[in-house]
């Protein structure tokens, strides 16, 4: 068997800027002190302990209060293929979670992978310290939250952040320089510069826009005309799509390398067969379940993809067999293969709009994430898709067959 550490310092080196993530390069570094030694760790931003609070469009701030910035990494977990016997009624061999690294707290949390939210419980018999190290792992995406630093408390984990997206771009050369690009309460763009220590409300605004991501190293933006731009630190805009007319809220996703553009389609009308006139007896329902009646609701979804030469965004009816992740605060998306499901060409997305209505007693619950398959064009709360719906939840029996090294805190401090 060859001996893996006798490698060449120029080979490893090669090898490790080929790698995806920081995350990809720790694992590579912890196989031997050899490797170790010879491949330097990461660079991670030094980011400030404290950011302004973002101006209105008059320009004033309260500068008596900040914001903190943290980082959120989702992972897609595998089942190792050794050393843990997985149970026969439990056909999950991935799991997806999100870690937040870093909050003023100093705390470690596990979270819902596409919401805000913290997971509400977690099995009695759930590893407190979970080890990266002992599982299959990949980096789906990463996200920023600013967390408000005079949050109300009685709100909740929820109550105290900045409710839009957040994305960041690190200097390759300089881990003290860093920029922040965000969507301002106006609907306009917001852009913080380390070097500038203070956010910059960027005027153009055709209409007000819906998403933000860092594509290839820069910034892009989409409004919800679908107008895309490219975002310059200069705060000069560049249009690099136009407009695509249909949908009510637009997204931004890269897809093995391409720039997807989702476009969300939302109706108040009630299920097709749900609403029947006739009758005091619905009348009574109706204005009992009204939240559910009257609620907006996700219908469909139309994908695109950017042909950069023609600014065009061009339809495209097949991922791939991949799936696409809009979360709250952050997109991504992974394939059939790595995600062990036996199909892609689905959009799995948070929704804060979708109810179920249960077909026993009739009683509507509010349900976190949908899916859509863009094949069909079938949509349905996240529990009617068991293939997708075990990537979420509970957490696979495998989970707890693992010790830690790293260590995850639900709610107690690390």
């Amino acid at each position: 068997m060859a001996d893996w550490t006798q490698l060449p310092k120029e080979l490893l080196e090669l090898i490790s800027k080929g790698l995806d993530s920081s995350f990809d390069v720790i694992r590579f570094r912890s196989v031997c002190s050899m490797w170790r030694s010879t491949v330097t760790s990461p660079k991670r931003c030094r980011l400030a302990p404290r950011f302004p609070v973002i101006p209105d469009d008059g320009g004033i701030v309260d500068t008596s209060f900040g914001f903190t910035l943290s980082k959120r990494t989702i992972f897609l977990l595998g089942s190792p293929e050794t050393n843990i016997q997985t149970d026969p009624s439990d056909p999950s061999t991935s799991w997806i979670i999100k870690v937040e690294e870093e909050v003023p707290n100093n705390r470690i949390q596990l979270l819902n992978p596409l919401s805000r939210s913290r997971f509400d419980s977690l099995p009695n018999n759930f590893p407190k310290p979970l080890n990266l190290l002992d599982f299959r792992v990949f980096e789906l995406g990463e996200e920023y939250v600013l967390h408000y630093l005079n949050h109300l408390s009685y709100l909740g984990d929820v109550g105290n952040l900045y409710m839009e997206k957040v994305v960041l771009s690190c200097s390759d050369n300089n881990v003290n320089d860093f920029v922040l690009l965000t969507i301002h309460v106006s609907g306009k763009l917001a852009m913080f510069k380390s070097s500038d220590k203070k956010w910059t409300i960027i005027q153009d605004m055709p209409s007000p826009y819906d998403d933000v991501i860092l594509y290839k190293g820069n910034f892009y933006a989409v409004d919800n005309t679908g107008r895309t731009v490219l975002v310059g630190l200069d705060f000069e805009t560049r249009e690099v799509g136009w407009p695509v007319f249909g949908g009510d809220k637009k997204f931004l996703v890269e897809s093995k390398g391409e720039l997807l553009l989702v476009d969300m389609y939302l109706s108040i009308e009630a299920e097709e067969g749900s609403c029947s006139w006739a009758g005091l007896g619905f009348v009574e329902e109706y204005f009992e379940n009204l939240a559910f009646y009257m609620n907006e609701r996700t219908v469909r979804f139309k994908v695109f993809k950017l042909d950069e030469v023609g600014k065009e965004w061009v339809e495209v009816k097949n991922l791939d067999n991949r799936v696409l992740f809009l979360g709250d605060d952050c997109t991504f998306a992974a394939s059939a293969e790595d995600l062990s499901v036996c199909r892609g060409n689905c959009i799995i997305f948070a929704d804060n709009f979708f109810y179920a209505v249960g077909a026993e007693d009739g009683t509507s619950e509010r349900c976190d994430v949908g899916v859509f398959d863009l094949e069909n064009g079938s949509i349905g709360p996240l529990y009617k898709f068991p293939q997708f719906s075990k990537l979420f939840w509970p957490p696979p029996c495998w989970i707890s067959s693992t010790t830690l090294d790293a260590q995850v805190n639900t709610g107690v401090s690390a």
